[in-house]
């Protein structure tokens, strides 16, 4: 018997001293915002400093598909090289600052390997003399939803992406009708996180207390191969979005109990323009539940 016991104790004791060093210098997500096209939203330090956020999305990047990409955030910045040190800040805090990937833009597409490469040397851990972030190096790459009809290989782009190196990958669907461009990305597995955007669509968000159609969007989304690990998407108000709010009390003792029992819940998102940043701190305490996304987070941090 105490033969049989041993590697599970063993495992067990690993997994324990695993949990304390990764807690202790790593953040595993378990709320997730985007920062970079409100003005309201102040500084990215100030956002990572409120320590409500494992990971912030900056938003976006354009014109990535015409050969010509430019980093939108004119709102905060035309030469955006001071927020290197911003960045810097946020990592050294364990928070992961990802880039989003925005319009593509129309004409000639860039084919997935010259994009990656631009990407990995402009943002990630290669070298250019004309880094748009200065020499921060970012953490990963968010793939959106784009117009309807644009056919973008970003299953060839994530493949061509993690052979360069360490990168962590993420995608942003609807949480109904399905993106083909993310659909095939999703498929590939190699996504580190999926978070779905549970709002401005009646087909399978929230509305008028009722969790019925919200609870079978996200058992379908669960139940989907390719996905580590699952983030319901929510907005902080109403005036954001045109359905799909769920208030703060809802979330957690309806919405939240529920979709934790998923293996594959990962956490929430919260979009928001930063107005007054009192939703994520009122959900975040039962959002993130020790235990519930470790495991799966450590499958796909180390």
């Amino acid at each position: 018997m105490a033969g049989n016991l041993r590697p599970s104790f063993l495992a067990i004791t690993l997994a324990l001293f695993m949990l304390s060093f990764f807690k202790s210098s790593l953040a595993y997500p378990c709320t997730v915002t985007y920062w970079g096209q409100y003005d309201t939203a102040g500084s990215l330090q100030d956002i990572c400093n409120s320590h409500n956020y494992e990971y912030v999305n900056i938003a976006y990047l354009k014109n990535y598909a015409t050969g010509s990409p430019k980093l939108n955030l004119s709102i905060h910045c035309l030469d955006c090289s001071y927020l290197e040190v911003e960045i810097d800040h946020c990592q050294e805090n364990g928070i992961k600052v990802l880039l989003s990937l925005g319009d593509p833009g129309h004409g000639t597409q860039t084919n997935a390997s010259k994009l990656a490469k631009y990407l990995w040397n402009n943002f990630l851990g290669g070298e250019s003399s004309d880094r748009p972030l200065g020499n921060a190096t970012l953490d990963g790459i968010v793939f959106e939803d784009v117009n309807p009809g644009t056919v973008l290989k970003f299953d060839e782009l994530a493949k061509e992406l993690k052979n360069y190196g360490p990168v962590q990958l993420a995608a942003f669907p609807p949480c109904g009708e399905g993106d083909r461009n993310l659909d095939s990305v999703i498929d590939t597995g190699l996504l580190d996180y999926v978070w779905v955007k549970f709002y401005d669509d009646t087909s399978c968000d929230y509305s008028n207390n009722n969790i019925d159609i919200l609870s079978n969007a996200w058992l379908t989304w669960s139940s989907r191969t390719g996905i580590n690990l699952l983030f319901m998407g929510v907005p902080e108000s109403e005036q954001l979005v045109s359905s799909g709010y769920i208030p703060p009390d809802f979330l957690i003792n309806e919405v939240l109990p529920f979709i934790q029992s998923s293996p594959q819940y990962g956490g929430i998102l919260v979009w928001h323009n930063f107005s007054s940043d009192s939703y994520t701190p009122q959900i975040k305490g039962s959002a993130c539940k020790e235990g519930k996304n470790i495991l799966s987070w450590l499958k796909t941090a180390i």
